[in-house]
């Protein structure tokens, strides 16, 4: 008689075969911020996200690193980093289905909104992510010289992805990077070192040391240097017009905490050569274009791992058991589920009002590009705090089975805190909130039309309203309480949101919670009264297989 010691009861199946854009508050937002057109290419890619091979592909670019090789066997410097091959498969798809530079060649009203909704369902790794992003936010920035712009843009938008170091002019398509901090400098770019001088024939010389330059390979980066005006910005190519390899040297590769798939590198201008991109001086202005971009991926990055997160945690509930019914049916695990899920759709609502707002700033509204200017800084500050977090409870929702490597929720508790350090730390972006208060006015007053459209729709949240009114019209040290008065201004800015579109049991639990101060400050604390169900159904993902298998598993209503 063989003892059947190694059977295996009471563990969720694999969420492998779904959509990842199955996700009624992202598909709401798409339609409401005029991408309705394109939800058929979301619903693609986002299936396409939810195969065992595309999850593979993450799986394993995170697993075998990119490596670094400085010189080939003869010695010559050849400064060049070799990829796994799934790395390039995902790319391959991120470039293919318009993730990166696509947008700015695409007419269409909401083109923005269609791809930063594809850019979260596509979310199988964030390494790859990095290079996607700079592709993406290169654009506006590059604008500023219009010749460079006439030359690469075509084949910045192009989706075709080209990889390998050749002459730029002579591919397919380009993806671009950024080199901006320094060793001494950090944030402060304005203490950059590196130095740049003017040629005969107009191009430039760089000289000097950049920090963190990710995705070393990419064709083009912009990257920040001293001219005698000041810091200026430039564009500086891996490969030259004449097929030469551009002296800008690899280092050594970073040993990051998570995004092990992007090659975060220390380069050395040595000579390179670069071309201006727009005024002498004026370098942080004309690379800030960039920065908005990127800090509005880093949001929708953010929102994109919540997701991801609390979908597993909620797919872990409904199948495993403990102490007689399912763990989504124990009243404390309810409460700290529907609370991540609170939480995950309020970033999911924010994140894309943002590219809503994005979309049509770049088509010439200038009252929704006064609105981002201070909501883009208020939301990149407090849903890129809340992130870890989020990524925290969700994987203690799996218990030890959550902490080991395959199940896949490690990978995202190491990235989310890297997407509230890029483009700016907490600090950093609650700062640049408060610089938008003083300097642009009319930001905050745009910031405050918008959250007064759900005026009396709740008391809490007209509660929460006035403080923050209150907490503005004091300014003394303003900038020692300035994470306190951002956070309460992006909890306002989504509570309205959340009023106005989402379900009225997610508002409810929203209001309850973040705003009338009932909340505990740890998941799972929201008081009693809350309907839990409707929330916890926006969580609710299967695959077709395991909804077949599974018949009406406890607390799965539909």
């Amino acid at each position: 008689m063989t003892a059947h010691t190694h059977e295996v009861t009471n563990q969720a199946p694999p969420l492998v075969g779904h959509d990842t854009s199955a996700d009624p508050g992202l598909r709401a937002a798409v339609e409401r911020e005029g991408a309705g057109w394109a939800l058929d290419e979301i619903g693609e890619l986002g299936r396409l996200a939810g195969t065992a091979q595309a999850q593979d592909w993450g799986r394993l670019a995170e697993r075998t690193p990119p490596v670094l090789t400085t010189h080939d066997r003869f010695g010559h410097r050849i400064d060049e980093v070799e990829y796994t091959p799934t790395y390039h498969r995902l790319m391959e798809t991120a470039v293919g289905h318009g993730l990166h530079a696509a947008p700015w060649a695409d007419d269409r009203p909401g083109a923005h909104v269609a791809r930063a909704a594809k850019f979260m369902v596509w979310n199988v790794d964030a390494g790859h992510g990095c290079p996607i992003s700079m592709t993406y936010a290169v654009v506006p920035a590059l604008r500023a010289n219009a010749d460079l712009a006439a030359t690469y843009e075509p084949l910045l938008t192009s989706t075709t992805y080209d990889p390998g170091l050749r002459v730029p002019s002579t591919k397919r398509g380009l993806i671009a990077g950024m080199s901006m901090t320094e060793k001494q400098g950090g944030s402060d770019v304005r203490a950059n070192t590196t130095q740049a001088v003017e040629q005969a024939d107009g191009s430039y010389r760089l000289t000097g040391h950049k920090w963190f330059t990710s995705a070393p390979m990419s064709d083009l980066f912009l990257a920040l240097a001293q001219t005698d005006a000041g810091v200026t910005c430039f564009l500086v190519p891996r490969i030259l017009p004449d097929g030469e390899r551009n002296p800008m040297h690899l280092m050594r590769l970073k040993d990051k905490l998570g995004n092990k798939s992007n090659a975060s590198s220390e380069i050395e201008y040595d000579g390179a050569v670069a071309w201006r991109v727009g005024e002498e001086g004026r370098g942080v202005r004309t690379i800030v274009e960039m920065v908005n971009m990127t800090r509005l991926d880093c949001t929708l990055g953010t929102a994109s791992g919540m997701r991801a997160a609390v979908v597993q945690a909620t797919h872990h509930a409904r199948h495993r058991h403990a102490f007689g019914k399912a763990l989504i049916d124990q009243p404390l695990m309810r409460n700290v589920l529907a609370d991540l899920v609170v939480e995950s759709e309020a970033a999911t609502t924010v994140a894309m009002r943002l590219a809503g707002a994005t979309d049509r700033a770049v088509r010439g509204d200038s009252d929704e590009a006064s609105f981002r200017r201070l909501a883009l800084a208020v939301t990149k500050y407090w849903v890129c705090k809340r992130g870890p977090s989020v990524a925290g409870e969700a994987m203690e929702c799996l218990g030890g089975n959550g902490y080991v490597e395959d199940s896949g929720m490690p990978r995202i508790y190491r990235e989310l805190p890297l997407l509230s350090i890029w483009e700016g730390s907490g600090n950093v972006a609650a700062l640049d909130a408060l610089r938008a208060i003083g300097r642009e006015p009319e930001s905050l007053d745009r910031f405050f039309t918008e959250v007064e459209v759900a005026a009396g729709a709740d008391h809490r949240l007209d509660d929460a309203l006035a403080v923050v009114k209150k907490e503005l019209s004091d300014i003394d040290e303003i900038e020692l309480r300035g994470r306190r008065l951002v956070e309460q201004l992006a909890l306002v800015l989504q509570g309205s949101l959340l009023v106005q579109h989402a379900p009225s049991a997610v508002a409810d639990a929203f209001c309850a919670t973040r705003l009338a101060r009932d909340w505990g400050g740890a998941f799972g604390t929201m008081p009693k009264g809350l309907d839990l169900d409707p929330i916890l159904e926006r969580a609710f993902v299967e695959s077709p297989e395991v909804t077949e298998a599974r018949g009406d598993l406890p607390g799965c209503s539909r």
